[in-house]
């Protein structure tokens, strides 16, 4: 009896130590899962957070605006050049579209989805200090089940498209009408001559001398353009070369010495000796006389117009012309670069030119690395500033 006692002793304290391992091997088991899930958990958060970082740095890349809404036409996703169009930040995500960006037009497109697919090529027009138009997609979201899951709206900006099509408009206009009145007159002068006023000798000479006046304006006209465009696109290949300013200064006062005695106007040269830059020499003509012809045509009969020049830091020379003449107005002094932009239109057509010569003087001296600026008050004259790389 006692053996059997001890047996049985024996056999309950094995099973005893069996179901202890057994428990302590599932332990560690229910242990190392729950510790291979958390590392799972925190490999996913860490993925996850990846790809959330990855979608904002390519959507924050994009050019146009993004904004998503959610089911409750709630703010889900926005990129910063959404943010940056309406003026909100990160934080609005969560807040209604309206909140967001202020905008009812922009509310209402959101409402306009319930009814359309789709709306495309829509125009709005955002007032503020920098006004902007912008072409607006908007387009609903669902799910495979065919559920509305929220919308999507897309915003580009259409501003610089805007203003450079008015740009172009302008420009032809501006061409058009500089190429009607000399045409016009060349075709008036032909016309007479051809209705028989040829047998007349003083009408003759006259005449003709209009159409040569103005068929030399047409081809200034396409000079001018001509070598706009290639200014524009890089196209002109420039040769720097050591010049000495003085001397370039005094070529152009030779070469416009009939004009100035013609207006009374007295030419100084200021140009101090041993200044040089080095530069394309024909386009450095070709900004002085535009310049110097600008002050003579424009200044004060009898006056004067000074050209002056020094050496400025970091190796550049600054030019100015000078004159003393009625000078320009407030209003006009960030337009007076502009292609065909005129301060008086009357007087600058009765004083010939193209209205280019200012434009290519900007594009000349900025392919030449420099910049150009103009100060002026009404009634003290106006002066001419460029910079050139010195030589």
């Amino acid at each position: 009896m006692t053996l059997l006692l001890a047996v049985a002793a024996v056999a309950a304290l094995a099973a005893l130590v069996a179901w202890w391992r057994v428990r302590r091997l599932r332990t560690a088991e229910s242990s190392a899962h729950a510790t291979a899930l958390a590392a799972l958990k925190v490999r996913h958060n860490e993925e996850l957070a990846g790809h959330q970082r990855r979608l904002e740095t390519l959507l924050d890349s994009m050019v146009d605006g993004l904004i998503v809404l959610d089911t409750r036409g709630r703010i889900a996703l926005s990129n910063r050049a959404a943010e940056t169009l309406f003026g909100f930040s990160r934080q609005m995500v969560g807040c209604t579209l309206l909140e967001a960006v202020r905008h009812h037009e922009v509310a209402a497109l959101v409402t306009r989805l319930g009814a359309e697919a789709a709306i495309l090529d829509h125009e709005l027009r955002l007032e503020g200090l920098q006004p902007c138009v912008l072409q607006v997609n908007a387009i609903g979201l669902h799910d495979a089940a065919g559920t509305g899951t929220g919308a999507m709206l897309v915003f580009h900006d259409l501003t610089r498209l805007r203003e450079l099509e008015g740009a172009r408009q302008e420009f032809v206009a501006n061409v058009s009408h500089e190429l009607r009145t000399p045409l016009s007159l060349i075709k008036s002068a032909a016309e007479t001559l051809l209705d028989g006023t040829k047998s007349d000798p003083a009408a003759l000479d006259r005449l003709l001398a209009i159409i040569d006046r103005h068929a030399d304006r047409l081809t200034l006209l396409i000079d001018d353009l001509l070598l706009l465009a290639q200014l524009d696109s890089g196209r002109l290949v420039l040769h720097p070369q050591p010049a000495p300013v003085r001397a370039a200064v005094q070529e152009v006062f030779d070469d416009l010495a009939k004009r100035a005695q013609a207006r009374e106007v007295r030419l100084e040269n200021a140009i101090p000796d041993g200044l040089t830059a080095k530069v394309d020499s024909d386009r450095l003509r070709q900004v002085l006389s535009n310049l110097v012809d600008n002050g003579i045509k424009y200044g004060r009969p009898g006056g004067s117009l000074t050209v002056s020049a020094g050496a400025k830091a970091g190796g550049w020379l600054e030019v100015c012309v000078r004159d003393d003449g009625p000078g320009i107005p407030p209003e006009a002094l960030a337009r007076v670069f502009e292609r065909f932009y005129r301060v008086d239109k009357a007087r600058s057509r009765e004083q010939g030119g193209t209205g280019l010569g200012l434009a290519i003087v900007k594009h000349a001296v900025q392919a030449h690395g420099g910049e150009v600026r103009v100060e002026s008050e009404l009634g003290q004259g106006a002066a001419f500033y460029f910079t050139l790389p010195a030589a």
